[in-house]
């Protein structure tokens, strides 16, 4: 056993090699200590200086190159979109000033904001696909061309929003068809409207721009089924309406943030066959994915489809050339009877 003679030895130490080190620290090594101390202060007080001298560097140099974007801007997207008419779609809650300063830069570009558009939770729900598939049947009739068979509800309520917003009527071009009105009306209303409108639809759209925020990353995270089943529902509901948009309007495309960000951009540019049909910008809440936006829509428009931003394997700016006017001459009814026969027919008779 450990005796009381250990424990004294013990206790005898420790109280010793306490006072040696107390008048060591305060004899011979204080002024050691003390300048070893006092030195790795100021080199880690000049450490915090310089970074954050550079850190103002790169500030005053981001700043500086916004502002240049900015006021170089305008110029640049002059007269990208002259006389184009382009839907905006919220594919969720995106950042309103973001929006508004990315609307800015296409009123900027000549063309014409239509309307505003912001898909509702309903859209993707999963608590309501009978709804929407029940839905799907009052709205196919209105719907030309219609959706192939067997493509399911999320692609025939996408091909009702990008026909209601491009549908032309073709007596007077520059106002939406009666179809048109009728898939918005039904899209928008009811006690369970899939999309909200920031006012009336006047004019169809040539262009669609699709904004999109982080619900997609978001919601990925989690390990719930239930939340696993409606990010799959959301992810399928969004993959079709960039499909279908790509599809039906003359240009198309996504817009949101960076691609470790964005996932439905991420899974975009992943795909092969997608990124060949839709553009898309990155970075969108900068100046500089905001002027890329109508540069890119007039590149879509004009066949050529590209992925900007800031990334690899990305194109910092997209290439512009010039578009050829868009056609509004009213369509004259193939089922209409012809005057000038029926006076031919009336003149015979006489």
């Amino acid at each position: 056993m450990i005796d009381f003679r250990y424990h004294l030895v013990s206790l005898i130490s420790v109280f010793l090699a306490l006072a040696v080190g107390i008048a060591l620290g305060a004899g011979p090594l204080k002024e050691s200590i003390g300048n070893t101390l006092t030195g790795q202060v100021d080199q880690l007080r000049e450490e915090k200086d310089a970074l954050r001298t550079e850190l103002d560097q790169a500030n005053a140099a981001t700043t500086a190159s916004d502002a240049y974007i900015a006021a170089a801007g305008p110029a640049l997207v002059d007269g990208t979109l002259s006389g184009r008419n382009v839907a905006v779609v919220a594919m969720g809650e995106v950042d309103a000033d973001a929006q508004q300063a990315i609307e800015d830069q296409l009123t900027a570009a000549g063309a014409t904001v239509t309307t505003q558009v912001t898909l509702t939770p309903a859209w993707s729900s999963t608590d309501l696909r009978s709804f929407r598939q029940a839905l799907v049947a009052n709205l196919t009739s209105y719907l030309d061309p219609q959706p192939e068979s067997g493509t399911g509800a999320d692609t025939a309520l996408s091909e009702a929003l990008v026909q209601a917003l491009t549908g032309a009527d073709p007596a007077d071009p520059t106002t939406v068809s009666s179809d048109a009105s009728t898939l918005i009306k039904l899209l928008s209303t009811g006690d369970d409207p899939l999309v909200q409108l920031s006012g009336d639809l006047t004019a169809p759209a040539d262009d669609v721009l699709l904004l999109t925020d982080d619900i997609l990353t978001t919601s990925t995270t989690s390990t719930e089924d239930a939340d696993a089943d409606q990010t799959q529902a959301t992810q399928d509901s969004m993959a079709a309406l960039v499909r279908v948009t790509a599809t039906r309007a003359a240009g198309a495309v996504v817009a949101g943030g960076s691609v470790a960000d964005d996932a439905l951009i991420a899974a975009i540019i992943a795909d092969s066959d997608l990124a060949g049909t839709i553009s898309t910008v990155n970075a969108v809440g900068t100046v500089a994915g905001q002027v890329s936006v109508p540069l890119a829509l007039n590149a879509d428009a004009g066949g050529t489809v590209g992925h900007y931003g800031d990334g690899d394997d990305l194109t910092v700016i997209p290439e512009t050339s010039e578009l050829t006017p868009v056609d509004r001459s009213p369509v004259a009814d193939p089922n209409a009877a012809d005057p000038a026969a029926g006076d031919a027919a009336d003149g015979s008779q006489g």
